[in-house]
C-alpha cells in the first residue's frame, strides 16, 4: 500500500484539534456512536497512543502484529467493562500518560520485543484507556462503544500502515514520530 497524503492530512488535523483534557469530560454527548467515535480523537493521550501503538505494531512480525492487535481490542473492551461495573483501576491516568511515553519510545527504537511482552505491554495500556473511556460514557453503551471502538481502530490501522510504509521510504521519520510522541507522553506524565 502506499503512502497516502490524505492519512497523513486527517492524522496531522486530529493531532491539531485534540486537546489533552477533552477526552474524559463526561459531558452529555456520550450517550451515540458519534460521541464515541468522537471521544478517542478529542484526548492527545488516546489519540497518540493509539497510533504509536499501531506504528510500533508495524515493526513486529506478522504473527506479533496479528496478537498485539487482538490484544489491544480485547484489553480495551475489558478495560471499558471494569468501568462500566463500577471497577476503577488506582492511577489511570498515570498509566495513560505512561502510555504514550512507553509507546512513543518503542515507535523510537522500533524494537521487536518478544511476543509475549508485547502482547503484556499491549493490553495494560488498553486496559487503563479502556478504563478511561468506560468511565466517561453514558446514555446508550453500546453506541457509545461501538464508535470509540472503531475510531481507536481507525488511528490504531492509520499509525500501522504510515509505519509500514514509512519504514521502508523515510524510517528516520518514524523515528522522529515516535521521539515527539514520547516527550508529549512524558510532558503529560509530568502534569497528571
Amino acid at each position: 500500500m502506499k503512502f497516502s497524503p490524505m492519512i497523513s492530512t486527517i492524522t496531522a488535523a486530529a493531532l491539531l484539534a485534540s486537546t489533552p483534557a477533552f477526552a474524559h469530560t463526561g459531558d452529555a454527548l456520550t450517550s451515540s456512536t458519534l460521541a464515541g467515535f468522537l471521544h478517542p480523537l478529542t484526548g492527545m493521550d488516546h489519540l497518540l497512543a493509539m497510533l504509536a501503538i499501531g506504528g510500533w505494531a508495524a515493526w513486529q512480525t506478522k504473527s506479533a502484529q496479528i496478537k498485539v492487535t487482538l490484544s489491544l481490542f480485547l484489553f480495551l473492551l475489558a478495560g471499558f467493562g471494569l468501568a462500566l461495573s463500577g471497577i476503577v483501576l488506582p492511577m489511570i491516568e498515570s498509566t495513560i500518560a505512561l502510555s504514550v511515553l512507553i509507546s512513543g519510545l518503542l515507535l523510537t527504537v522500533a524494537v521487536r520485543l518478544p511476543t509475549g511482552i508485547a502482547i503484556a505491554i499491549t493490553a495494560i495500556f488498553a486496559l487503563a484507556h479502556g478504563q478511561a473511556h468506560g468511565l466517561g460514557a453514558t446514555g446508550s453503551i453500546l453506541l457509545f462503544i461501538a464508535g470509540f471502538m472503531s475510531s481507536s481502530a481507525v488511528l490504531y490501522f492509520t499509525g500501522m500502515l504510515s509505519c509500514q510504509n514509512l519504514r521502508q521510504q523515510l524510517p528516520a521519520l518514524t523515528r522522529i514520530g515516535g521521539s515527539i510522541i514520547a516527550m508529549i507522553g512524558g510532558y503529560l506524565l509530568l502534569t497528571t
